[in-house]
């Protein structure tokens, strides 16, 4: 399926091959393991190979994502093969008070709430995690008939 997917991008170039949460198949490997281990072991040796063959002037980005890093084996880290890291560290208070007044703009909010004290309470949360939250609190005070600052305090 790799080599497929590298030669469907060669044909149609140029063009991106993204993907996500390569951490699945790209984490370092180790000796011994299941079945299943061992066939991503040989996923990731065919998707070594296809970056090792691969010519930078088809016009051909390769982008990978993932939360763990730290986890990903150093063969396809090394340079030549994916070596750029662009790193999207957790929102900042700021960025999360943003996060949160988009999703709270269809909550009848009670008046007292103070998003920027919600988002200060959440240091490290990534957007996803202060999306959740606040509809988490959302329909923790629907189900209550409130949406008070007790119900948000125990959701997050």
């Amino acid at each position: 399926m790799v080599r497929e997917l590298f030669v469907m991008a060669r044909e149609h170039a140029p063009s991106i091959i993204f993907m996500d949460e390569i951490d699945s198949i790209g984490s370092s490997r180790l000796e011994g393991g299941s079945g299943g281990d061992s066939e991503v072991q040989r996923t990731m040796l065919e998707l070594l190979n296809q970056l090792d063959g691969f010519e930078a002037t088809k016009n051909i980005k390769v982008i990978m994502a993932t939360n763990r890093i730290d986890i990903l084996d150093s063969a396809l880290l090394r340079p030549g093969r994916i070596d750029r890291k662009i790193e999207f560290p957790p929102p900042n208070e700021e960025a999360r008070l943003d996060i949160l007044k988009i999703h709270s703009r269809k909550m009848n909010l009670t008046r007292g709430i103070n998003l920027r004290k919600i988002a200060e309470l959440m240091p490290g949360a990534s957007g996803a995690e202060v999306k959740v939250r606040s509809w988490a609190w959302s329909s923790a005070g629907a189900a209550r008939g409130t949406g008070n600052s007790r119900s948000l305090r125990n959701v997050l």
